[in-house]
């Protein structure tokens, strides 16, 4: 019988990640995931995020109840630990994702493709506004890592993300310059010499 195919997703394989370390629950989860700022690797910005991610997880087997946990404090909660098959799907995951480019479809490079809607100075302006926000992630990431005492291990997805960052920077502001400069530039006539119809986004 062929395995069972899980349906996975970053923040199940933070979830599983976790309970990796040990027995936990779910607002511990929430806790640790702030603590060593995961929360631009996994969406975490719904509340109910990983209870959700949780219970998907627990429907496929890949994690179970433990026990339940109570202080004088706080509410009753509930710990969950990983099973063998979770182990075994976390491991597969990763494999993958680590050797196999994913399929993404994320906004920017759909904007970029309609491009010719808008004029060249406004198609620029919009792009310097995009390129002040990323030198602002930019230097708040390098600002937070050069606080940062840990092993490179630990940080390689931050590398990662701020080579991303450098490089987009780059060629936005590129870009935004190649539009200022008019070395690329549209008209609506000349778009309609290829796209057959009347565009009048470049008059």
């Amino acid at each position: 019988m062929a395995a069972r195919a899980h349906r996975h997703s970053p923040l199940a394989m933070m979830v599983l990640a976790l309970l990796v370390e040990q027995p936990m629950h779910a607002y511990r989860m929430q806790q640790l995931i702030q603590e060593r700022e995961k929360q631009d690797v996994v969406n975490v910005a719904q509340r109910n995020s990983i209870y959700q991610a949780i219970e998907r997880l627990r429907r496929d087997e890949l994690v179970r109840v433990s026990h339940t946990a109570r202080d004088e404090r706080r509410p009753e909660r509930t710990v969950y630990e990983l099973t063998d098959a979770g182990r075994r799907t976390l491991d597969g995951w990763l494999v993958e994702a680590l050797a196999t480019p994913a399929r993404e479809f994320p906004e920017f490079p759909a904007a970029l493709s309609f491009l010719p809607l808008l004029p060249p100075a406004e198609a620029a302006r919009q792009l310097e506004r995009r390129a002040e926000t990323l030198a602002a992630r930019l230097r708040e990431r390098e600002a937070v890592l050069a606080r940062v005492d840990l092993p490179r291990l630990f940080l390689v997805e931050d590398e990662y993300r701020l080579a991303l960052l450098r490089t987009e920077l780059e060629w936005v502001r590129g870009l935004a310059a190649d539009l200022r400069a008019g070395t690329l530039t549209w008209s609506g006539e000349w778009l309609a010499g290829w796209t057959g119809g009347v565009d009048d986004a470049g008059e």
